[in-house]
């Protein structure tokens, strides 16, 4: 005889998983060994192994993308859109300050996203200071290092806890 699944009304209500999606941008690859006094040591495996940890302690699906491709990185976002992420944390990195096209699929996509810039981005040249992604995001850290990343995670978390 086999046993029918049934499903509580907390069960019903329960909100669905979080889907997070973390794109890199380009040069990204290069952490750890890439001006090290902006970026630091870490490399973009030690981000991705610790969101990934973290992720997976609370239960969260994580996806990561790395591209030095803007074309790439506009079609992982369009892709997410289509799969129902909740969420996604971005370093445009050097997109940041260039990059209408990936803004454009960014504001289509309607995902909520957090930015993150490795280093003080408003401490360096001035063509750094102006970001195409600001405005959109939910929140922008900037120079906190590797640790800007798993704050941006540990933030969306707090957006499905009860109030």
């Amino acid at each position: 005889m086999s046993k029918k699944k049934t499903t509580s009304s907390s069960d019903m209500n329960a909100p669905p998983p979080i889907k997070l999606l973390v794109l890199h941008g380009p040069n990204l690859n290069l952490l750890g060994t890439r001006e090290p006094e902006y970026y630091g040591l870490a490399t973009l495996a030690d981000i991705n192994m610790a969101l990934s940890h973290r992720a997976a302690t609370a239960g969260v699906v994580l996806e990561t993308f790395q591209s030095n491709h803007e074309g790439a990185l506009i079609e992982r976002v369009q892709a997410a859109s289509e799969q129902r992420f909740t969420y996604f944390i971005i370093n445009p990195a050097a997109f940041t300050h260039t990059s209408v096209a990936l803004r454009d699929a960014i504001a289509a996509s309607q995902i909520p996203f957090i930015e993150v810039h490795l280093s003080n981005v408003h401490a360096r040249e001035s063509f750094r200071h102006h970001s195409y992604f600001s405005d959109l995001a939910i929140g922008v850290i900037s120079g906190l290092g590797s640790k800007g990343y798993l704050l941006a995670l540990e933030y969306l978390l707090s957006q499905r806890e009860p109030s």
